[in-house]
């Protein structure tokens, strides 16, 4: 039996798919997705393997991760039960984990039925990040969760980037800022290169420049331990550029943006989970 694996192969399926092969190798990771053609092509990539189906995928390893959007896990779970089920009569050992955003361990746990008791829930939030080992990841279960099956999810993500234990009610608010955050930084960046072009630089210079900065920048806070603000102030000079073009940003309200991006995406994935 294989350690992993994933029902999925998406954006962040694929993500994490890329990682685990790294982290136990390809030859302990099976998946499934709908896109035939696709599954194949990244089987080939990773060497790994793919099957042609969700049951088949999970009766073949012990960790099956839920790489599916959260309005089609409950389907996706439901096709899964027999298996569940017919497995856990034959004494294999099972461990669900989800990376649905918003829907709770313990609303999982209600759609497995008489199952719910036998099969631990794990959650984890990633972002895409993963696929190059730079992600930032969440993982949690319920209280009753053996510390073996977080250690052996965790373990599975080690190469997907930073791992930490969070407490499930948290998770929402996680996943508004890491989850979704590459997306907004990724604005930044074209952004900045849109205003490097702006200026007069040309774009793929710009864009090499923007990204750099950012990954730089985002170093900093991480290894000098500081608090952003105090970082931001040491590099504005008075009366100089760079204390301008913050000025200029305070104006147009890019502070209070980025709070209400959060903001929409924390209250969004509540929705997700309520649906």
């Amino acid at each position: 039996m294989k350690q992993a694996a994933f029902i999925g192969a998406g954006s962040m399926g694929g993500a994490l798919i890329r990682a685990a092969c790294r982290a136990v190798g390809a030859e302990q990771v099976v998946f499934t997705d709908r896109d035939a053609a696709k599954a194949s092509a990244l089987a080939e990539e990773l060497g790994c393997e793919c099957v042609p189906d969700n049951e088949s995928a999970a009766a073949g390893a012990r960790f099956i991760f839920l790489c599916v959007k959260p309005q089609l896990l409950q389907m996706v779970l439901s096709g899964l039960l027999p298996v569940l089920e017919r497995c856990s009569r034959a004494g294999e050992e099972k461990v669900l984990v989800s990376i649905a955003a918003g829907v709770q361990t313990s609303t999982i746990r209600g759609w497995l039925g008489d199952l719910a008791d036998e099969l631990p829930v794990v959650r984890v939030m990633p972002n895409t990040c993963a696929a190059i080992g730079q992600g930032m990841l969440a993982l949690c279960a319920s209280p009753d969760v053996k510390e073996e099956y977080l250690a052996g999810a965790a373990s599975i993500l080690a190469q997907a980037g930073r791992v930490e234990r969070l407490e499930e009610y948290l998770m929402d608010q996680f996943t508004a800022v890491a989850g979704c955050g590459p997306a907004y930084v990724y604005q930044l960046i074209e952004a900045l290169a849109d205003g490097g072009v702006l200026v007069g630089l040309p774009r793929k210079q710009a864009q090499a420049y923007a990204a750099q900065t950012v990954l730089g920048a985002a170093a900093m806070v991480l290894e000098c331990g500081e608090h952003p603000g105090a970082l931001k102030d040491a590099v504005c000079s008075p009366g100089g550029s760079t204390i301008a073009g913050v000025a200029a940003l305070e104006r147009c309200g890019f502070r209070s943006a980025a709070i209400q991006a959060v903001k929409a995406a924390y209250e969004k994935n509540r929705e997700l989970g309520n649906s």
